[in-house]
């Protein structure tokens, strides 16, 4: 199973594409969209969706796993924020792939085994499951495999797409 792990944002939108097999984690691909703080909101959420339209042509992912939007203080960023995702959604739609959307705390369960897990363990345990050198940079990109993996532990198989889909 290809899955396809996105960090939402406007500035920054992580990503990363593993293939999950027999219990195994591979990573195929991964890095950040990002778009500039002076280009137009309008042309940065265009930008997020031409790109994440050509990622998922690229890579034609079984599933496309996203972090749910969580309550931030700053209400602007969380709208800005929310307008991204919604173009994030909205890509995947078009595309015809499933998504799935997962909450930080199942990512931390499932990456960690621990939902109360720091930043830091999960991305050590991110590195490590993916057998890679280092942590990816930036955050947001080793956020987005985090997001993969955690498709991967809840809805890697059959029956556990089911009953996902039940909810």
């Amino acid at each position: 199973m290809i899955i396809l792990g996105i960090d939402p944002g406007y500035a920054i939108i992580g990503w990363g594409v593993i293939r999950y097999e027999r219990g195994r984690y591979l990573p195929i691909d991964f890095g950040a969209i990002t778009t500039p703080a002076d280009m137009p909101f309008n042309r940065r959420l265009e930008v997020i969706f031409d790109e994440l339209t050509a990622l998922l042509a690229q890579h034609t992912p079984d599933a496309v796993a996203v972090e749910k939007l969580y309550f931030q203080n700053n209400q602007k960023t969380a709208i800005d924020v929310a307008q991204a995702r919604g173009v994030t959604m909205l890509a995947i739609h078009k595309q015809g792939v499933p998504v799935f959307e997962y909450t930080p705390l199942q990512v931390k369960s499932a990456v960690t085994g621990f939902g109360q897990a720091q930043k830091p363990q999960v991305m050590e345990m991110t590195k490590r499951l993916l057998r890679l050198k280092a942590v990816p940079k930036p955050d947001d990109t080793a956020d987005a495999l985090a997001i993969a993996i955690c498709h991967a532990q809840y809805g890697g198989t059959a029956l556990k797409q089911s009953l996902l889909k039940e909810r």
